[in-house]
């Protein structure tokens, strides 16, 4: 049984001239993925449980773990998990992915980014004390 997030699929992007550039979907992704982890207040994407799995065996870090993206002719539709920080105005992380992600892929690929979905799948607490526990009585 084949896995189908497995499968590469390719677009072509014509150039100003006769030949052709053939962008896989994989690419748009590690783009992606490389400007979402350069964002402030991002603590880190949510991906599958096979994708932490095949990160772990491999000892590589998954440049594209928590994105999908899905790519036309000449533009892309890409949607972005992420896990913020604690404290961070998660507006503001959201609007930075956006912006960032857009110049990345454009400038990148020549593909038009049409939309950029942020996700947010859970807030970050690993460095936040927790001040509001009450003693216990007995």
């Amino acid at each position: 049984m084949e896995n189908e997030e497995n499968e590469v699929k390719e677009v072509s992007v014509e150039t100003g001239d006769s030949n052709g550039i053939k962008i896989s979907d994989d690419v748009v992704a590690v783009i992606s993925g490389v400007a979402v982890s350069e964002v402030p207040g991002v603590a880190g994407m949510a991906g599958g449980f096979a994708g932490g799995i095949s990160e772990v065996l491999s000892g590589k870090k998954n440049l594209s773990k928590g994105i999908k993206v899905e790519v036309g002719e000449k533009e892309t539709k890409i949607d972005v998990n992420i896990i913020v920080e604690y404290g961070t105005r998660i507006p503001d992380v959201a609007f930075e992915i956006q912006n960032r992600v857009k110049k990345a892929v454009e400038t990148m690929t020549g593909l038009t980014v049409l939309e950029v979905n942020v996700h947010v799948q859970g807030v970050s607490t690993d460095n936040k004390l927790v001040e509001n526990e009450e003693p216990k009585e007995e």
